[in-house]
């Protein structure tokens, strides 16, 4: 049931991932400081605003299920939570105990926005030296094509990186799920990030939920 904490949340971002693929999942195991995830697990992204409910949207998760908590972020604006487990019905239950608590349906979340994305292609080496210096994934190197992706809320990128990474036989260089944007960076071959990208930005386009109001 709903309270009067729930009654001030908004919830941003709710999106389940049947099957963590194995870049996604080690990335977030390197990445991380929870219990850290393995390639296959089922796994639920959730994030609200303000920042610091997420520590009760935790508490519901995990008292009502057996997932295990990967990522708990928690921002003044915004808050990031992880939760993953073996069991599908496991982590669905998670999410159904939160969306209970929060009096919601997973209508009620924000709709993704693409706020940007972009190919380059053949990269260059310098600018691939300056995203190797700032990437916690793999590297890119030279000549490879690079895919950039923005999605507003940050954390529908993780879902974008996870269908991108079914697609395509693609390099997770770095994704941030968090902030006023979510952020992913893929490399490959042409053929592999223009593959890469459509996937992504079709499973963006298919989420439904509730238009933000955003400034133009």
């Amino acid at each position: 049931m709903s309270d009067k904490t729930s009654a001030s949340i908004t919830l941003r971002t709710f999106v389940f991932l049947d099957s963590l693929q194995p870049q996604l999942a080690s990335y977030i195991g390197s990445t991380a400081k929870g219990f850290l995830p393995v390639p296959g697990v089922a796994s639920l992204f959730v994030e609200i605003a303000p920042g610091l409910a997420i520590n009760r949207i935790t508490d519901i998760a995990l008292k009502a299920t057996k997932v295990q908590p990967a990522v708990q972020i928690v921002e003044r604006a915004f808050g990031l939570l992880e939760v993953h487990e073996h069991d599908q019905g496991e982590v669905i239950s998670a999410g159904n105990a939160i969306l209970d608590f929060l009096g919601m349906e997973e209508s009620q979340r924000i709709k993704p926005f693409l706020a940007a994305n972009q190919v380059i292609r053949s990269v260059e080496a310098y600018q691939c030296q300056l995203i190797n210096r700032n990437r916690s994934g793999s590297m890119i190197l030279p000549g490879e094509s690079l895919f950039i992706l923005e999605t507003d809320p940050a954390g529908y990128v993780i879902f974008a990186a996870n269908e991108a990474e079914k697609a395509a036989n693609v390099k997770l260089i770095d994704v941030r799920p968090f902030g006023a944007l979510g952020r992913l960076y893929l490399s490959g071959s042409e053929a592999d990030i223009d593959s890469a990208a459509e996937a992504a930005i079709k499973a963006m386009e298919g989420l439904d939920g509730v238009e933000a109001k955003r400034k133009k």
